[in-house]
């Protein structure tokens, strides 16, 4: 470069070599600044968008998810009602025709996600289940599940409602 050029020589990579003016190397922190906030707002929209479009298909997922909340009680009656009458020794058409109902509800809504679990033997998990009552037990280990009042309910993985149970408990042995 001839002298008196206000022009700053670059090397290779596109940085200053030495001898930038001090207006050059204020404008180049400027620059890159804004290359920084320019960048961290598009990685924000784009997360922003991503969190949106998750947004919209758990939307679709779970639309249902009220409606089976709703649905469940219903389906714990019929299993009191069949339950009672099965105690009661009916063995007649009707008891057969509502357990009949009440399997093809089952069968319905699994068909749309949703699944009826048992926690019975299975290690207690206060995602899933529910503790109602505690079990002292010598044949069972502590915490695992040993009854349960009602079955658990998940929805495509979202528990609905978790299982009631009833936990196995070592005895205490200042106790004994």
């Amino acid at each position: 470069m001839e002298s008196g050029d206000d022009r700053t020589a670059m090397d290779g990579r596109g940085t200053e070599a030495p001898g930038g003016t001090p207006e050059i190397d204020e404008l180049r922190r400027e620059l890159a600044e804004k290359n920084d906030r320019l960048l961290r707002a598009l990685a924000e929209a784009d997360n922003t968008r991503r969190r949106a479009q998750r947004d919209r298909e758990d939307a679709v997922r779970f639309a249902a998810e009220t409606l089976v909340r709703d649905v469940i009680p219903v389906i714990d009656n019929l299993d009191r009602a069949l339950d009672a009458a099965r105690a009661a020794g009916e063995s007649s058409a009707i008891v057969d025709g509502v357990d009949l109902i009440r399997r093809e509800f089952l069968k319905v809504l699994e068909r749309h996600g949703v699944t009826r679990y048992s926690a019975l033997g299975e290690r207690f998990d206060p995602n899933h289940h529910e503790a109602i009552a505690r079990v002292v037990s010598l044949d069972k280990e502590p915490d695992t599940v040993v009854g349960e009042t009602v079955p658990g309910y998940s929805l495509r993985g979202r528990v609905l409602r978790p299982a009631q149970v009833a936990v196995a408990a070592a005895p205490d042995e200042d106790a004994a």
